[in-house]
């Protein structure tokens, strides 16, 4: 079996990975879980390094066997995956992302209303966090599709690499790709400044260098979308304040405090109808919320998030409990996603 024909079968199996490893059968993740396809023969070298050369331009081929790593978009028929080439024990390795052809809109995704809000705001930053796998770069298309669909903006993304495909609406979006379209994040952070932009999405804040710049874009009259790989609001913050030096925190604080908008952190569970569905903390930067982090008291933030409510804030926790009274989820699911899970025990049904 070829490739493209491994990648249709991811499709039409609904998986979200393909894995390629040398000793193996081809693996595919379907709601959350890995299944091998048994049908068909396990891999060997030979095989799939043909697989691979397959798909690869010549330039493609020669930065890969260089920098023995390599990230990329690979579109067929109305699909697209996203690539990710890699060595193990000398043999080459393969990981595909499927990126569903369609954009989800927020309803669909179960957003709740008062991000519909945060979406509204000329300025500021808001932050999609979660660990790999948790449907950040859906959520972020989703975010993007809906000012796309709402607002006349001018939206510059830059991702690596370019997942989802916009079709500019009542807004002109501009898609760039990390290797093709910019050297690095953060020197299209800086030049984006000059393309006259409304709203700026951020694939990842990777780095020191690109998260400063992310923090100034937002204070410079611009709305700034952007991912973090970290479990909650509060890790998030101290993620990014701990990043800097230490003479330049207290300053990032004071930054911080005044452009974050909010911080959604989300994971997906699997669902008792199929697939999985979304759990999310969500932290809105009131004036509680933006004095902790000035005065650098973090570890605060998340009885803010549990208490205010009426604010739309959530936490982790509150919505899980909530997806399992909606009899959406599995009791262990939801224990073992909960920082305190006992306070499942008071739901009886």
């Amino acid at each position: 079996m070829s490739l493209k024909e491994l990648f249709k079968l991811a499709v039409e199996k609904k998986a979200s990975d393909l894995h390629l490893i040398v000793g193996l059968k081809p693996i595919l993740r379907i709601d959350g879980r890995l299944n091998y396809i048994d049908n068909l023969k396990v891999l060997n070298r030979k095989n799939l390094e043909e697989m691979i050369f397959g798909i690869l331009s010549p330039k493609q081929k020669e930065r890969y066997l260089k920098e023995r790593e390599l990230d990329f978009g690979f579109p067929l028929d109305d699909n697209r995956f996203r690539v990710n080439l890699h060595f193990e024990k000398g043999n080459m390795g393969l990981v595909a992302r499927v990126i569903n052809d369609k954009i989800p809109t927020l309803d669909e995704i179960d957003m709740p209303k008062i991000i519909y809000n945060l979406l509204g705001l000329q300025q500021g930053l808001i932050l999609v966090t979660g660990p790999t796998g948790c449907g950040k770069s859906t959520t972020l298309a989703a975010m993007i599709e809906y000012i796309n669909e709402n607002n006349f903006s001018n939206i510059i993304t830059l991702e690596d690499p370019i997942e989802y495909i916009f079709e500019s609406k009542k807004s002109a979006i501009t898609q760039r790709e990390l290797g093709s379209d910019m050297i690095s994040f953060a020197s299209g952070l800086k030049h984006a400044l000059r393309q006259d932009p409304d709203i700026i999405m951020v694939g990842e804040m990777r780095d020191l260098e690109t998260i400063a710049t992310t923090i100034t874009l937002a204070e410079t009259g611009h709305l700034v979308l952007a991912t973090l790989h970290t479990y909650s609001a509060a890790q998030t913050i101290d993620r990014i304040i701990d990043i800097f030096p230490s003479h330049q925190q207290a300053q990032v604080r004071m930054q911080l405090s005044m452009v974050l908008a909010g911080v959604i952190s989300q994971r997906l569970l699997p669902s008792l109808e199929g697939g999985r569905v979304a759990a999310r903390e969500i932290m809105i930067n009131t004036s509680a919320v933006s004095n902790l982090i000035r005065e650098n008291k973090i570890s605060q933030i998340q009885t803010v998030i549990e208490t205010n409510s009426k604010e739309g804030m959530t936490s982790i926790d509150q919505d899980i409990q909530k997806l399992f009274k909606n009899k959406l989820i599995a009791k262990e699911d939801a224990q073992a996603n909960m920082n305190n899970p006992e306070l499942l025990e008071k739901f009886r049904f």
